[in-house]
C-alpha cells in the first residue's frame, strides 16, 4: 500500500501518475450529475431508504430464428441442410427456444421477445433494436442475414443445434461461411470460434453472464477521492487508460472538499450518535475481535457515512481513495480500511489507493462474479504458492455470509482500524493481475491454503496456484491484483476480449 509520509513502505512507495490533459469533473464543485443507470440493488447490498443502492444493468438480449422454407424444384437441389422445412417445424422450434429461454432468465439477463428472421429487411429491423446482445439461433437462411443480424457495434452469440433439438444448417458452415468468409482467415467483426455454441445452455448462460459483468463495467461512474493515479512508473497512463479502454466516467472530490463533509458530519449529533451506534453493533457480531482504539472504529463508521453522502451526490455505487495512507487520516482521525471493507459488503465497490491500472479488474471480477472482491498485493510466487495481502478486504467474500475478523490498526501506521479477514481454507479464488499497458493481463484460480498473521498488510491469504507458479513468476504484470471468491477465469477471459485484451492463464 502507499504509505504515509512518515512510514515508508519501499514495497509499494511509487509516484501517483496522473494522465496529462485528461478532463475529470470535480464532484462537489457543482450540483451532481444525473444518474447513468437505473438502480438496482446487488444481492445482500439494501440502501436505507434514501440512499444510493448499488447498481446492477440487466443484459438485454434479443434472441431470434433465422430460417428459410423451401419450395420444390423438379431436377434441382431446391433444400438447405435442417430440420426446419415448414410453418410448423418453424413454430415448433419458436415454443422449444422460448422454454430455453425461460430457463435461462436471471436478474443478469433480460430477455426481449423471440423475434423470426426471414428476409433482410426483417434481420435490418432486429438489428436496430436496443438489445445488447443478438443471440442468433441459426436454423438457416444466407449469410447476408446473418451478417445484418451482426453489428459490429453489438455482441452477437450465433446458437446452432446438432442433439439438443432440430438440426441446424449453420451447424454446418458457421465456420467457413460467417466467421472465415469462405478464406482461411477469420473476417467477422468482433466474433470468432468462441461466439458460437453448439447445444449447451450452461455455454450460453456463462457467455451472457460475461457479458452482462462487461456492460456494467463500461462506462462506469467511479468517485476518486484525491484524483485518479495508478501505481508505478508504468501508471502513469493508467487514469487515462481506463477511460480509453473502459470508458470509466471518473469524477474527483478534492481532499479539501473531503475534509470539510468530515467536519460538518462531527458537528452533527445525529450522525455521530449513528456511528457510535453502529461500531457497537458491528463490534458486537460474531467472529469479531476488537484489537485497536474503539475511537478509531466510530470514526471508521462516521467516515463511512461521508462515503455515502459522496456516492448519494454522485448517483454511483463506486469509490476509490488516492493518499489514503497519509492524507486522509489526521482528517478522519482514522484510516480508510474498514470504511471500504464495510462499503464491498454491503454491495458497493470501494478501493484503496486509486490505482487505476487494477480497478477496471476488480469492477469487471465484481460483475462476472456477483461477489465483493479484494484489492492486494501480490508477493513472489514460490513452490507453487503466492501470498496476497492489504488492509481493506471485504468480510463477506462469498456475498453471503461474514467471514471472521480481528480490527488491527493498519499495519505500515500502526494507526486507525483495519480488518483482518480471516479467509476460508479451501475456498477456490480467481485472481486477475493487470498489465500497466491494457493489453494482456494474468490470470489463475487457486486455493486458500492459510490465512497467516505476517508483519504485513492485516488481510493475508497464502494461495495453492492451480497452473504453473513458474510461468507465474516469468509473466507477472502491474502491481496489485484483484482476488474473488469463485472460479471466474473463462467468464473473464471471454470480457476482456471484447476490449482488446488478452488474458494469460497460468
Amino acid at each position: 500500500m502507499t504509505s504515509g509520509p512518515h512510514n515508508p513502505c519501499r514495497c509499494c512507495q511509487a509516484p501517483a501518475g496522473r494522465a496529462a490533459g485528461m478532463t475529470r469533473r470535480s464532484l462537489l464543485s457543482g450540483a451532481a450529475a444525473a444518474s447513468l443507470f437505473p438502480v438496482l440493488p446487488l444481492g445482500a447490498g439494501q440502501a436505507a431508504p434514501g440512499r444510493q443502492a448499488p447498481i446492477r444493468q440487466p443484459l438485454k438480449v434479443q434472441a431470434v430464428l433465422v430460417y428459410r422454407l423451401p419450395k420444390r424444384v423438379e431436377s434441382r437441389s431446391w433444400r438447405e441442410w435442417g430440420a426446419i422445412q415448414t410453418a410448423a417445424d418453424a413454430a415448433e422450434e419458436k415454443e422449444r427456444i422460448g422454454r430455453e429461454l425461460a430457463a435461462l432468465a436471471s436478474p443478469k439477463i433480460e430477455f426481449l421477445p423471440l423475434a423470426s428472421v426471414q428476409t433482410e429487411q426483417e434481420a435490418a429491423a432486429v438489428a436496430r433494436g436496443p438489445q445488447d446482445l443478438t443471440l442468433i439461433y441459426a436454423a438457416g437462411g444466407n449469410v447476408k442475414l446473418h451478417e445484418i443480424l451482426a453489428p459490429p457495434d453489438k455482441w452477437t452469440i450465433m446458437f446452432v443445434r446438432h442433439r439438443s433439438g432440430p438440426v441446424y444448417l449453420w451447424y454446418e458452415i458457421a465456420h467457413p461461411r460467417f466467421l472465415r468468409k469462405t478464406v482461411d482467415e477469420y473476417g467477422q467483426p468482433g466474433m470468432d470460434s468462441q461466439d458460437v455454441v453448439v447445444d449447451s445452455q450452461p455455454d450460453l448462460e456463462w457467455r451472457m453472464g460475461a457479458l452482462a459483468g462487461l456492460k456494467n463495467t463500461l462506462g462506469k461512474r467511479i468517485v476518486a477521492v484525491g484524483g485518479a493515479s495508478g501505481w508505478g512508473a508504468g501508471g502513469r497512463r493508467a487514469a487515462a487508460l481506463a477511460q480509453e479502454i473502459w470508458k470509466l466516467d471518473i469524477q474527483t472530490v478534492s481532499y479539501p472538499d473531503l475534509a470539510g463533509m468530515i467536519k460538518r458530519a462531527r458537528q452533527d449529533d445525529t450522525l455521530v450518535k449513528k456511528a457510535r451506534a453502529d461500531a457497537e453493533a458491528y463490534l458486537r457480531q460474531p467472529g469479531i475481535r476488537l484489537e485497536t482504539s474503539r475511537d478509531f472504529v466510530v470514526n471508521a463508521f462516521l467516515l463511512t457515512e461521508v462515503f455515502h453522502q459522496i456516492l448519494d451526490q454522485a448517483r454511483t455505487d463506486t469509490l476509490t481513495i488516492n493518499q489514503c495512507m497519509g492524507t486522509i487520516m489526521p482528517m478522519s482521525e482514522t484510516t480508510a480500511c474498514l470504511p471500504l471493507s464495510l462499503l464491498n459488503d454491503a454491495g458497493y465497490m470501494a478501493f484503496c489507493e486509486s490505482d487505476f491500472v487494477v480497478i477496471p479488474s476488480g469492477i469487471l471480477l465484481h460483475y462476472i462474479s456477483g461477489k465483493p472482491v479484494f484489492l492486494n498485493d501480490p508477493t513472489y510466487p514460490h513452490h507453487g504458492l503466492v501470498t496476497l495481502a492489504h488492509c481493506t478486504a471485504p468480510r463477506k467474500m462469498d456475498g453471503d455470509r461474514y467471514e471472521p475478523a480481528r480490527i488491527l490498526t493498519h499495519f505500515e501506521s500502526d494507526y486507525g482500524a483495519a480488518p483482518k479477514v480471516e479467509m476460508r481454507k479451501g475456498a477456490k479464488v480467481t485472481n486477475l493481475d493487470p498489465d500497466f499497458n491494457g493489453r494482456n493481463w494474468v490470470g489463475f484460480e487457486g486455493e486458500i491454503a492459510a490465512s497467516p498473521f505476517l508483519p504485513i498488510c492485516r488481510s493475508q491469504i497464502d494461495v495453492e496456484i492451480q497452473g504453473s507458479c513458474e510461468k507465474l513468476a516469468r509473466d507477472m504484470k502491474g502491481f496489485h491484483w484483484m482476488t474473488s471468491y469463485g472460479t471466474h477465469l473463462k467468464e473473464t477471459a471471454y470480457a476482456l476480449k471484447k476490449v482488446g485484451i488478452q488474458l494469460t492463464t497460468v
